[in-house]
C-alpha cells in the first residue's frame, strides 16, 4: 500500500467518524448552545477534512528515520496535529515540536524493545483493545453505532489499530522499565519549589478532600419476597404466554439504563463492570435462552441471551428492586448516628469505620475518601462534586463530620450517609503546606523527564536517526540530531 493512499485511508476515517460525532450532538441534545456547537464543529470538520484531502500529495513525507526501518510520516503528525488544535487552540509550531520528538522516543523505545527482546503478549493488546473499544460503544450507545460511525465492523476497527497499539505498550513496557524506581525525596520536592520564580506560581482554585460513610438500608423480607414475586409473574408471561421480553423490560424493569431500550446492553464481557452473579448467568445460556431468577447487590434479574459473540454477548434483562420502606431508611440512619459517635468521639478512626460499616465496597479501596476516577486523586476541584455534597459541606468546618441524611447515589438510586471534610483550601497562589501533593506530582514528572532524556542522550550514539530539514531547527530536537546527512 503507497503511503499516499494510507495517508487519504487515515483522513477518511478520522473524518467520517469525527462529523459523525459533531452530527450526534446535534440529533441527542435540543439545548441551543450545543445545537449552535455541534453546527459549528461539523462544519468545521468539514473544511478540515476537504483541506487535508486535497493537500495529501504536499502532506506526505518522509521526516524522520530512527534504525533500520522505523520511519515517520509528515501526513502522521499533521493528522496529530491536526486533531490537537481542535482541542488547543494554543497548539503552534514549538508544540508540534514536542509532537514530534514524542514520536521519535516512541520509535527509539521500540528499537531498543527489539534490541532488548521486550515485548507484550497478544492476549494484553486483545485486552486494550476490547477497554478502548467498550469505552467507544458506551459512548455512542451500541456496537452497531460505533460500526455505523466508522464505517468499519468492530473486527476491522481491531485490525486497523492493532499493530498501534501492540507499539504503544511495548515502547511504555521499556519506559516504565527505564522510570522504575524513580521517586523525590522530601528534599527534592522543596528544592524544586524554591526554584520556581515567585510571579510564576501557579493560582490553583478551590479544593476539597471529603470522604464519606454510605450505609443502604437493608431491605424488609416482605419486599424482598414481593419483588421476586413480581418477577416471577413477569417471566412466566414471557416464556409461557408469548410476551415480548423487550415489552416487558420497557414496562416493568427498574434499571434506567436500559429500560427504555428494552433493557438491551450490548458488549457484556466477563471483565466489565457487571455484578459477578449476573455474568456467571449470562455465560451460561444460550442464543434467545431466558435465565432463571438470579439475586445480585442491586435486586433480581432474568436475562435473555440475544446473541453471545465469544467472550461478548448481547443480551436483555428485566431488574426488579425489592421496594425500600421509610423504616428501612431509618435503620440505616439510626446506625450511621451511632457510627458518627464513635468518631466524634474519637473511639474510631473514620478510615477504620469505613472498613467496618460502609456497604460501599468500592469506598473501601480508597478509605472512604471520594477521588477522581481518572487520576485516582482524592484533592478534589469543587466542580467534581455533586450539587448536594456542596451545599451540604459549605457550612460544615475541617475535621468535621455531617449529620447522617438520605443522598441520591451516582446510580440515582436513594441511600444514607455521613460526610466528613479532611481538607478544604481557598483560591491561592501555588505554596508548600497547601499544595505538596501537586507539587510532588510536577517534581517528579520533570525528574522521570530528565531521567528519560539522560537514557535518550545514553543511547543516541548506537541510533541511526535523520530529521528532515524543516525540523532540524526544533530547538528540542537540536541535541538528537546526528552527524548523518539530512534527509533529501
Amino acid at each position: 500500500m503507497s503511503p499516499a493512499f494510507a495517508y487519504r485511508r487515515q483522513i477518511n476515517y478520522f473524518c467520517h467518524f469525527h462529523i459523525f460525532t459533531c452530527l450526534f450532538i446535534i440529533m441527542i441534545f435540543n439545548s441551543r448552545f450545543i445545537v449552535q456547537f455541534g453546527r459549528i464543529c461539523t462544519l468545521g470538520m468539514f473544511l478540515f477534512c476537504s483541506y487535508s484531502l486535497s493537500a495529501q500529495e504536499s502532506a506526505d513525507k518522509i521526516i524522520a528515520v530512527v534504525g533500520r526501518n522505523r520511519i515517520i510520516l509528515k501526513s502522521d503528525l499533521e493528522l496529530q496535529a491536526a486533531q490537537a488544535r481542535m482541542q488547543d487552540p494554543n497548539f503552534n509550531e514549538q508544540s508540534k515540536c514536542l509532537m514530534l520528538q514524542q514520536m521519535i522516543l516512541q520509535k527509539m523505545l521500540l528499537e531498543q524493545a527489539e534490541r532488548d527482546s521486550v515485548m507484550v503478549t497478544e492476549e494484553d493488546v486483545e485486552g486494550q483493545l476490547d477497554n478502548r473499544l467498550r469505552y467507544f460503544i458506551q459512548l455512542y450507545g451500541s456496537k452497531e453505532k460505533l460500526e455505523q460511525a466508522s464505517g468499519k465492523t468492530i473486527y476491522q476497527i481491531k485490525e486497523q489499530y492493532r499493530e498501534d497499539i501492540k507499539e504503544q505498550m511495548i515502547a511504555e513496557k521499556l519506559q516504565g522499565t527505564i522510570l522504575e524506581n524513580t521517586k523525590t525525596t522530601p528534599a527534592e520536592i522543596e528544592a524544586f519549589y524554591k526554584k520556581i520564580p515567585v510571579d510564576s506560581l501557579p493560582f490553583f482554585p478551590a479544593t476539597i478532600e471529603v470522604g464519606q460513610i454510605v450505609i443502604d438500608p437493608p431491605v424488609n423480607p416482605e419486599m424482598d419476597d414481593h419483588a421476586h414475586e413480581r418477577l416471577e409473574e413477569i417471566r412466566k408471561k414471557i416464556v409461557t404466554e408469548g410476551k415480548s421480553f423487550e415489552t416487558m423490560a420497557m414496562i416493568n424493569s427498574d434499571d434506567p439504563g436500559s429500560r427504555d431500550n428494552g433493557g438491551r446492553y450490548d458488549g457484556v464481557t466477563r471483565n466489565g463492570p457487571w455484578a459477578a452473579e449476573f455474568v456467571a448467568a449470562t455465560f451460561k445460556l444460550q442464543n434467545g435462552e431466558i435465565s432463571p431468577i438470579i439475586k445480585t447487590k442491586f435486586g433480581y434479574h432474568i436475562i435473555q441471551m440475544i446473541q453471545r459473540k465469544g467472550d461478548e454477548a448481547d443480551i436483555r434483562h428485566i431488574l426488579i428492586r425489592p421496594e425500600v420502606t421509610s423504616g428501612d431508611f431509618q435503620k440505616s440512619l439510626h446506625k450511621l448516628d451511632s457510627v458518627r459517635e464513635l468518631l466524634v468521639s474519637g473511639k474510631m478512626t473514620f478510615q477504620e469505620a469505613v472498613g467496618k460499616f460502609s456497604t460501599d465496597e468500592a469506598a473501601k479501596r480508597t478509605g472512604g475518601m471520594i477521588a477522581d476516577p481518572q487520576t485516582g486523586n482524592t484533592v478534589l476541584d469543587m466542580t467534581k462534586l455533586d450539587a448536594g455534597m456542596v451545599l451540604l459541606i459549605d457550612s460544615m468546618k475541617q475535621g468535621n463530620f455531617s449529620a447522617p441524611h438520605i443522598f441520591i447515589t451516582d446510580q440515582h438510586e436513594r441511600s444514607c450517609r455521613i460526610v466528613f471534610l479532611r481538607s478544604r483550601t481557598s483560591p491561592h497562589k501555588a505554596n508548600l503546606k497547601e499544595d505538596y501533593g501537586r507539587i510532588q506530582e510536577v517534581a517528579l514528572a520533570q525528574k522521570k523527564q530528565l531521567k528519560i532524556q539522560h537514557w535518550v542522550e545514553t543511547k543516541l550514539p548506537s541510533f541511526y536517526l535523520k530529521i528532515a530539514p524543516e525540523y532540524q531547527n526544533c530547538e528540542v530536537l537540536k541535541t538528537w540530531r546526528t552527524s548523518s546527512d539530512s534527509i533529501k
